[in-house]
């Protein structure tokens, strides 16, 4: 399969950011005609284009919309999640910091297909600061240029859009925490339902939608919903941003049709494998995705595919592992970041996300018990499930793969207090748990 340029088709231009450069590449075009359409016939099309979300979820981005209750007589709002915190994952800030313009247009179609009150968000990590800065000059563009304000292209439409910086807080990429924290609370989940379609921002129907997923937007109002579905699978259409980092020689931020071979996309567009080493693991959807071995690679990285082998597509965050990787190490990295970025609201997250931690990290310096192999996995049936969200069952997840597909590998630790020959702990920096 080859590689495209849909979503990335201005990434590299002189002045991408620019109002300017996205204009004369046909921007903004697909919000005149939107603007020209009712909020009910962009609904349709985007359902008709079977866009499932970019976040992680992979829900119908169409159908969601059309869950917005009709009767309402509260504010509808729209709020995009920029909160890209996964490890191994910076699609988004790709399209951030150089295509701000394709998600402002996305988010203005957008809130008016689902009717949306005059003021929308981005609520953007908080350590993104050239990101957010370049977000804000592009918004003020926009508005001088008559895209952002009151009666938008004459339309009567009115929409201003802004920049919210989170703290820094990886469950504020859930979207309750998101909410919780633009109403200026402490980021953390709510008990659903009721949903945010319903009850969201303000106590208000809510929206929350991807950096990607508002992107791909404007391609579906500009050339429709069968031109759309033409890249990719059936039921996981359209083009799709993969993150490619770990030992690989090319690291970096690939475009395909939803869908492209996972081996493929390794070991033919990224190079392969640095040292020429053989492969050990592949985490395929961010950090909380289940781990796949050598022998399970060979599958199209979409959705369903990823999900009937038993891991996740999530953010198609791929971090990469040679053989020289420490999987126990490795493991131990994963399971510090998801107990340090727990919330604490859940008793068995926060409690289970430490003692992961803890247990992995006593393995690692050379304590381990012959039962902890069985006690982490054990641990991680016991937390999984039993959270308001599913940060939970992304900390178990890297940590219930590993044991299972390395075992033979825990026990050695376990059993010679150090790495198994010819694997290493790596320095902090050099460990492949992808550019967080």
């Amino acid at each position: 399969m080859e590689p495209i340029r849909v979503l990335t088709k201005n990434v590299g231009k002189p002045g991408s950011a620019s109002i300017d450069t996205y204009i004369s590449g046909g921007g903004y075009e697909s919000l005149k005609k939107a603007l020209k359409s009712t909020p009910d016939e962009l609904v349709q099309l985007v359902k008709d284009s079977e866009m499932r979300g970019r976040g992680g979820a992979g829900f119908p981005t169409g159908m969601k919309w059309s869950f917005l209750p009709k009767d309402s007589p509260k504010p509808r709002y729209l709020l995009c999640n920029a909160d890209e915190s996964e490890p191994g994952t910076f699609k988004d800030r790709v399209i951030i910091e150089h295509d701000p313009h394709l998600l402002i247009e996305g988010m203005i179609i957008s809130a008016f297909a689902i009717r949306s009150c005059p003021m929308s968000y981005i609520y953007i990590r908080g350590e993104f600061h050239h990101g957010a800065m370049v977000l804000n000059r592009a918004l003020d563009e926009a508005r001088a240029k008559g895209f952002l304000g009151k009666n938008i292209l004459g339309s009567g439409f009115d929409l201003d859009i802004t920049v919210h910086r989170g703290a820094g807080a990886y469950i504020c990429g859930e979207e309750m925490g998101l909410i919780e924290s633009i109403e200026g609370h402490r980021g953390q989940p709510r008990v659903k339902p009721p949903f945010p379609a319903v009850v969201g921002v303000f106590g208000s129907p809510t929206i929350v939608n991807n950096v990607e997923t508002l992107s791909c937007v404007p391609l579906i109002v500009e050339h429709g919903a069968e031109w759309f579905k033409s890249f990719g699978q059936p039921k996981n259409t359209g083009p799709k941003l993969y993150c490619v980092s770990g030992h690989v020689k090319k690291p970096g931020v690939y475009e395909f049709p939803m869908g492209v071979n996972l081996q493929e996309l390794i070991y033919e567009h990224c190079g392969g494998i640095t040292d020429d080493l053989p492969l050990k693991a592949v985490i395929p959807g961010g950090g909380s995705a289940p781990m796949l071995t050598p022998a399970e690679i060979d599958l199209p990285m979409n959705f369903d595919a990823l999900m009937k082998a038993g891991t996740m597509f999530g953010s198609a965050g791929i971090i990469v592992m040679n053989s020289s990787t420490c999987i126990v190490d490795a493991t131990w990295r994963m399971a510090k970041f998801f107990a340090h970025e727990s919330c604490g609201q859940c008793t068995p997250c926060r409690e289970g996300t430490n003692w992961m931690e803890t247990i992995l990290d006593r393995i690692e310096r050379g304590g381990g018990r012959p039962q902890d192999a069985d006690l982490l996995f054990d641990m991680t049936d016991n937390i999984g499930g039993k959270s308001l969200c599913a940060l939970g069952d992304a900390a178990c997840g890297p940590v219930a793969s590993a044991v299972k597909k390395f075992r033979d590998e825990f026990i050695y630790h376990i059993e010679h207090k150090g790495c198994l020959p010819g694997t290493k702990r790596y320095r902090r920096l050099d460990m492949p748990v992808g550019a967080h």
